[in-house]
């Protein structure tokens, strides 16, 4: 069980090494590379020649929480998912209640679980970390896109209820406008796109599986 343990830990490791070295070494440098070469193609359709930026950081918004989405529902088995937090759950409750009423034979028997437990834990959190390292790839290039587009604009202000001209580039709190617009449509949307394939992964199937799992 420790080796199992282990191993698992060892992937998670390695995975955020990758996704560590692609950050601090690879997308600096490649990065505006790649980002000149996804505008040649998100230019024409959603760069309206430049008249329209709101409406460019909107889709690009939608094409980043897209491809997110589907990465992450692509990698994330949701019914393990579920496994393990409702085990995680129960796991924690009987383990409660056991201290609670002094069982200490309940409480030895429950701790002899928690390291199956807890590998179910950490190779449901593998599986979320998967996607970060080919999301990174495609979405460092759109933000070099963007910060260069908005960068090229004769006019890179916009219109808000208390002032008529806010930079794209002004920092309100720590980070530039464009990027809090960006954030604001993407929470927006990005909830209802992985609320919406969610759903669709967790079958009946699952209802009767988290019925069922108890401590046993």
């Amino acid at each position: 069980m420790k080796k199992m343990n282990n191993n698992a830990q060892g992937s998670n490791l390695l995975l955020l090494m990758i996704f560590m070295m692609i950050i601090l070494f690879i997308m600096p440098t490649f990065g505006p590379i790649l980002g000149y070469y996804f505008g040649l193609v998100l230019e024409p359709l959603i760069g309206f020649n430049g008249k329209y930026p709101l409406l460019t950081l909107f889709f690009s918004g939608i094409i980043v929480v897209m491809l997110s989405s589907v990465l992450t529902n692509f990698f994330t088995d949701w019914l393990k998912m579920g496994e393990s937090q409702e085990t995680t759950k129960s796991f924690q409750k009987e383990i409660t209640k056991a201290r609670k009423e002094g069982n200490t034979n309940r409480v030895n028997k429950l701790m002899k679980m928690q390291p199956e437990i807890m590998k179910k834990q950490t190779d449901a959190s593998s599986s979320m970390m998967k996607p970060m390292v080919f999301l990174i790839i495609f979405i460092w290039p759109i933000f070099m896109w963007l910060r260069g587009y908005l960068g090229d604009l004769p006019h890179y202000y916009f219109t808000v209820p208390w002032s008529n001209s806010v930079s794209f580039f002004y920092k309100p709190f720590l980070m530039q406008a464009w990027l809090w617009l960006y954030l604001i449509f993407s929470m927006v949307f990005g909830q209802l796109i992985r609320q919406g394939l969610k759903i669709i992964s967790w079958s009946n199937r699952w209802r009767e599986i988290k019925g069922k799992i108890k401590i046993s």
